[in-house]
């Protein structure tokens, strides 16, 4: 690309990327695009674009190249390594609307996640004093100081605490006061989610899992609070299953129930059967039905019947096996 720059990443980057590579089939590059410097770090700042087996993670901002791509690389790295992710297999027919409940989506799952990258990150030395400033700074370019009554953007300062909260964590009560001075409401809302999701710790694939179904629910509570209209994660978002062996020689009906979703498949366009974690009640697969609109009851059972392996090798949905 004509725009493409030059930019010379530390060695712990450079042991991350090398970490990637061995773990991806293809290869996995940084690359750095045009010349801005904003002056605070935010995730928007790099992208993940997959190109036939190779990985390009493309760096839009360069005020902390370090800390900005070994972020992105540790997100794969998770990924790589068997933590959950999410999937998006269903439309509620308006394009807009799906953008917006796959970026909330994604980006409560992120914050989860953030437990595991900005732990990394502190231990290889790539978040200091500056970059824990810049952080401050990107937290201000993102949200503004909540007025009263408040505004239609307190869905959005919720999300941005939270991961501040994930993202400072024990050195929290550095930037507490001013934030409390500035967002009291979403703030308070904030804390009592941080406290919900680090009841258990987010050090597995398990883990992960857990305290992404929780927040998912917790934050929809919220919404409701506050008389937003919630996000539906899940019933909207597929989140990947962990499963031990021997639940995975269960058969689909112990573990799983499936309901005709008023969602649309997106692929056969047609109403969806989801089949949720009878659990915690979590979509964790998708599948389109073989006739169209009618009521398959023979559909059911044949699923129902299956294994869950069986299934979701058939599906080439990706499970995680609970070691």
């Amino acid at each position: 690309m004509d725009n493409e720059i030059n930019i010379e990443l530390n060695d712990q980057v450079h042991s991350l990327i090398d970490a990637v590579n061995n773990f991806f089939p293809g290869t996995v590059t940084v690359n750095f695009l045009g010349k801005l410097q904003s002056g605070y770090v935010r995730h928007d700042q790099s992208q993940v674009v997959q190109d036939g087996k190779n990985i390009m993670i493309q760096i839009a901002d360069l005020s902390a190249p370090n800390y900005t791509a070994s972020h992105e690389l540790l997100h794969l790295l998770m990924v790589l390594r068997g933590f959950p992710q999410v999937f998006f297999s269903l439309t509620t027919g308006n394009a807009d609307l799906d953008d917006q409940l796959k970026m909330m989506g994604t980006e409560l799952y992120d914050m989860v996640s953030h437990f595991v990258v900005v732990s990394e990150q502190r231990k290889h030395g790539l978040i200091d004093d500056e970059i824990e400033a810049m952080y401050m700074k990107g937290v201000y370019a993102t949200i503004k100081p909540e007025p009263d009554p408040v505004d239609d953007q307190m869905t959005l300062r919720l999300m941005t605490l939270l991961d501040a909260m994930v993202f400072y964590g024990d050195r929290f009560s550095q930037v507490a006061d001013k934030l409390k001075k500035d967002f009291p409401i979403s703030l308070a809302a904030a804390e009592k989610l941080y406290q919900l999701i680090t009841e258990k710790p987010t050090d597995s694939p398990f883990g992960l899992r857990r305290n992404v179904v929780k927040l998912f629910k917790a934050f929809d509570e919220q919404m409701k609070q506050w008389a937003l209209p919630p996000l539906h994660n899940t019933e909207f978002t597929t989140l990947t299953s962990v499963l031990s062996k021997r639940q995975l020689g269960l058969q689909v009906k112990q573990l799983f129930e499936v309901f005709h979703s008023e969602l649309i498949e997106v692929n056969s366009n047609t109403r969806a059967y989801v089949g949720f974690n009878r659990v915690d009640d979590q979509n964790s697969f998708v599948l389109a039905n073989p006739k169209g609109e009618q009521d398959n009851p023979e559909f059911f059972q044949e699923i129902y019947g299956k294994t869950v392996k069986a299934l979701f090798d058939s599906l080439k949905m990706p499970y995680i096996e609970r070691k």
